[in-house]
C-alpha cells in the first residue's frame, strides 16, 4: 500500500488508508453469522432468527466495528512497514472523497515521536548532594525517638509549656457561637503550636478545674473565612494537667528499639547505620532530581499530546486511589480539571522520552540487568530484619521486581549524566537532608 504522510500541526501527521470492501463485507458476514447463533429475538428460538433479520438489527453497528477494527489493524501494520514512529493514534475518519468503489478510504491522524537532540552537556553543572552522619546527629535522632515514646503524669500544679492539658472550651464572636469554636475533653500539648498563640498563652498558668475567658484575634489570612480578621472570646476550663516524662536512654530503651542485648552503644551504632542509609537515599534522590532538571532544561522538544492526556488520566486515577486509601470522599474527584496535572504530566512524558533516546544512543545500556535490579532490592531490604527473605519476595514476582527495575534504571541514568557534566559536590547537614534545614521539634 503506497502511503503519503501529510504533516499537520506540531507532531500530528495524517495518512489515508484504502481498505478493500470485499474483505470488509466478508468479515461483516462472518460476524453476522456469529451474532445469529447467540441472538435472542422474540418469536424465535435462540439462534434461529433469520439472517436477514439479524442484518437489519445488527448490520450497521457490526459494519462500523469491522471498519474500525480493520482500519486500526491496517494502520499499525502500515506504520510498522513504513517505520512511521507512531506515538499515538488519534482518530480514524471516513474520507469524503470516495472515488473507488472497490475500497473505502480512511483518514488516520496520529502523533509521531519527536526528534530528540541530546546536546553536549559537558559545560553543564549538576550538584551532587553529599552528607555525613555525625555522633551529634545520632543524639538528635535519639531525642526524636524519646519524644515519640513520651508519657504523661498527672500533676496538681499550674500548666506550663510541655504539659499535656485536657480542656473544654466554647468560643463566641460578638456573643454568638461559631462552627468549630467549641469542644469538650480536648487534649493537646502546650508549646507545640497546635492552637492559636493567644489561646495557648491564656492556658499557661491555669490549674485543673480552673476556668478563664481568653480573647483571640484571628488573622486576616486565617484559613477559616468565617472567623478571619475577627476577635473571639473563649471560655476555657482546664480538666487535667499532665507533665511530660521522657524515657531514659538505658537498657530498656535500647530493647524497645529492637536491640536484644539492651546495649546502648550497640543501639547507637545501629541508629547511625540506619539513618546513614536514609541520608544516602535522600541525597541520592536530591542528586537524581538535579540530573533530571538539567536534562529537561536543556533538551527541548514537542511532547505528544495524546501521551500527556494519558498521563493526566493516570495521575487523576492515582489521586482518587490515594484519597480512597485515606478514607476520604472521592465522588467529586472525577471533575478535577486537567490543568492541575498538565505540567507534571508533560514533564513525566518528556523525561520518559529523553531516557528512551539516551538508552538508544548508548546501545541499551541504561536498561538495568538482573544484578543491578537485585542490588536495588537488596539496598531496600536492609530496612527489614530478614533482608534475604525480602529480596527473594520481590525478585520472584514480576510486578514487584519491576518496581526496582525502575529504581535501577534511574541509578543508571544518574551515573550516565554525571559522567557527562561538571559535577559540583554540595555538602549538606543532617538537618538539611532530613528536615529541609529545620531541626526536628
Amino acid at each position: 500500500m503506497a502511503i503519503s504522510v501529510e504533516n499537520l500541526e506540531g507532531l500530528e501527521r495524517k495518512i489515508v488508508l484504502s481498505l478493500a470492501w470485499e474483505e470488509i463485507r466478508a468479515e461483516v458476514a462472518n460476524r453476522l453469522k456469529k451474532q445469529q447463533k447467540k441472538a435472542r429475538i422474540d418469536g424465535f428460538r435462540p439462534g434461529r432468527a433469520p439472517l436477514s433479520m439479524i442484518e437489519k438489527i445488527y448490520g450497521y453497528s457490526i459494519q462500523n466495528d469491522v471498519l474500525n477494527d480493520t482500519a486500526v489493524d491496517t494502520f499499525f501494520r502500515v506504520a510498522g512497514e513504513e517505520n512511521l514512529k507512531v506515538a499515538a493514534l488519534q482518530s480514524l475518519e471516513v474520507e469524503e472523497n470516495q472515488d473507488d468503489k472497490e475500497v473505502v478510504k480512511i483518514a488516520a491522524t496520529y502523533e509521531t515521536f519527536p526528534e530528540i537532540v541530546i546536546p553536549d552537556l559537558s559545560d553543564k553543572e549538576v550538584q551532587k548532594a553529599v552528607a555525613e552522619v555525625t555522633d551529634a546527629d545520632v543524639e538528635k535522632t535519639i531525642e526524636v525517638l524519646r519524644k515519640q515514646r513520651i508519657s504523661y503524669n498527672h500533676v496538681e500544679r499550674e500548666a506550663q509549656n510541655g504539659d499535656r492539658v485536657i480542656i473544654d472550651f466554647e468560643g463566641k464572636i460578638e456573643g454568638v457561637a461559631f462552627d468549630g469554636g467549641s469542644a469538650t475533653n480536648y487534649p493537646f500539648v502546650l508549646g507545640e503550636k497546635t492552637m492559636m498563640p493567644e489561646f495557648e498563652a491564656g492556658i499557661v498558668g491555669m490549674k485543673e478545674n480552673e476556668s478563664k475567658f481568653v480573647s483571640v484575634e484571628f488573622p486576616e489570612d486565617y484559613h477559616g473565612k468565617d472567623v478571619a480578621g475577627k476577635t473571639a472570646v473563649f471560655n476555657i476550663t482546664v480538666k487535667s494537667v499532665a507533665e511530660s516524662i521522657l524515657p531514659e536512654v538505658n537498657e530498656s530503651f535500647a530493647k524497645a528499639l529492637g536491640v536484644a542485648s539492651g546495649d546502648v552503644a550497640e543501639m547507637k551504632a545501629e541508629i547511625k547505620k540506619n539513618i546513614g542509609r536514609e541520608v544516602k537515599r535522600r541525597t541520592d534522590s536530591i542528586t537524581k532530581q538535579n540530573v533530571i532538571n538539567v536534562l529537561v532544561d536543556n533538551i527541548v522538544f514537542d511532547v505528544p499530546k495524546k501521551l500527556v492526556a494519558d498521563q493526566i488520566a493516570h495521575l487523576k486515577e492515582d489521586t482518587v486511589n490515594e484519597w480512597k486509601s485515606r478514607g476520604m470522599d472521592t465522588k467529586n474527584l472525577g471533575n478535577l480539571p486537567d490543568e492541575i496535572f498538565a505540567d507534571r504530566a508533560k514533564r513525566t512524558v518528556a523525561i520518559g522520552l529523553i531516557i528512551g533516546e539516551l538508552d538508544r544512543q548508548n546501545d541499551g545500556k541504561l536498561m538495568p540487568n538482573e544484578e543491578q535490579i537485585r542490588a536495588a532490592v537488596a539496598d531496600y531490604a536492609q530496612n527489614f530484619e530478614e533482608p534475604d527473605e525480602v529480596i527473594e519476595w520481590y525478585m520472584k514476582d514480576t510486578q514487584r521486581r519491576n518496581e526496582f527495575a525502575n529504581v535501577a534504571l534511574e541509578n543508571n541514568l544518574v551515573d550516565l549524566v554525571l559522567g557527562k557534566v561538571k559535577v559540583l559536590e554540595k555538602p549538606m547537614t543532617f538537618d538539611e537532608v532530613m528536615y529541609g534545614g529545620a531541626a526536628p521539634l
